[in-house]
């Protein structure tokens, strides 16, 4: 696919989401049953309107999300996602469709687009990223609350210690086979707040969970246990930015759909002793333990070590001869069997086909550069 005919078709995508057929949407009709909800009314619509919130991963969950957020009127939203969408995401991922699997569209950017022509008023932005030590701050900007809808704990514990660092707001949420969790997280703020703090992740968990932990790529997963954990969470945002943290629940509740089994564990207050609320020790913050290299868990590595700026269209022109090559102005896949390199235009790619570090590393420096 060439760089012209793909930018083509989204300027004309783009032209009539602004453009927009027949007369301005009515806000006040837009908005008219969330405002009949008591809980919410006319003062808790406009502070939606005010709010800001922070999604980190636009997969599964983060795309429910994403969207229940976009229609319940949330002002701001920032898109943080590392990966593309492909085929086997269609089942669950609900802002995604055959096209954008197709033209392989970074998961960020299409989500953007699809909820641009669902609430106009609404200011997304995508940010075509992985969350890291390095720009974690900057992504998190000056967010009311920051939205985990990842798949690793690596990431969860970043946003926990950002957050509390910085007395944020944040809730976890997690969905695999029927199973689906969430927990709110409101911790210290300086010069106090409205709310008593809660624990925070690694009062729950000091450590990452091992032993027989179940993935999507083993277990697989139901579309109803993703929507089911992206309800509880947002139910819990709209909580939060409508003035109303008191009423937000303070326990990790874990749900399966499919045998009806239910567990809360309290996260009421602080454990005592947390080397992160606690003693405020914020190692994943500060990098330490972060490996360069990645295993994305499909039989595929994610190298995320030369954040650098990548031409990709001086890339396609270099790879065309030696295999074949899809771009779309944010990625190039470039295929050269058995394995699949994905170049994302900030220097970091997915190598699929191997979970060899070095292997991995040897494919990028060939066909990428070191």
């Amino acid at each position: 696919m060439s760089f012209a005919a793909n930018s083509d078709r989204e300027q004309s995508r783009e032209s009539s989401i602004q453009a927009g057929p027949g007369n301005p949407i009515d806000q006040h009709e837009r908005y008219s049953r969330q405002v009949l909800f008591a809980p919410i009314g006319e003062q808790g619509q406009r502070r939606l309107s005010r709010a800001h919130a922070v999604i980190v991963g636009v997969g599964a969950t983060g795309a429910a999300t994403a969207s229940l957020l976009a229609r319940a009127g949330v002002g701001r939203l920032m898109l943080v996602d590392r990966d593309y969408v492909e085929p086997s995401n269609l089942q669950r991922q609900v802002l995604f469709d055959e096209d954008d699997a197709r033209d392989c569209l970074p998961k960020a950017e299409a989500a953007r687009r699809h909820l641009a022509r669902v609430n106009s008023t609404v200011k997304i932005t995508a940010q075509v990223a992985d969350f890291t030590p390095s720009n974690a701050e900057m992504l998190a900007g000056d967010a009311d609350v920051i939205l985990d809808c990842t798949d690793n704990f690596e990431t969860r514990y970043l946003i926990n210690d950002l957050c509390v660092r910085d007395g944020r707001p944040w809730i976890y949420a997690a969905a695999v086979g029927a199973y689906a969790a969430t927990m709110n997280i409101l911790p210290r703020r300086a010069g106090g707040s409205a709310f008593k703090p809660t624990a925070c992740l690694a009062c729950i968990f000091p450590s990452t969970p091992t032993g027989n932990v179940e993935t999507c790529d083993t277990a697989g997963i139901l579309s109803t246990a993703v929507n089911f954990a992206a309800s509880l969470q947002v139910t819990e945002a709209l909580k939060l930015l409508t003035g109303q943290p008191g009423q937000m629940r303070r326990t990790l509740l874990a749900y399966d759909l499919w045998t009806g089994e239910r567990s809360e564990v309290s996260a009421a207050r602080p454990r005592s002793g947390c080397e992160v609320c606690g003693e405020r020790k914020f190692l994943a913050l500060a990098g330490q333990g972060r490996a360069p290299i990645t295993l994305c868990g499909r039989n595929a590595v994610q190298i995320h070590e030369h954040a650098r700026p990548v031409d990709l269209a001086a890339l396609a022109s270099r790879l065309e001869p030696l295999g074949e090559v899809r771009a779309n102005g944010m990625l190039l896949r470039f295929r050269t069997p058995p394995h699949t390199i994905t170049v994302f235009a900030d220097g970091r790619a997915l190598i699929q086909g191997t979970t060899d570090v070095g292997r991995a590393r040897s494919l990028y420096a060939r066909y990428i550069g070191a």
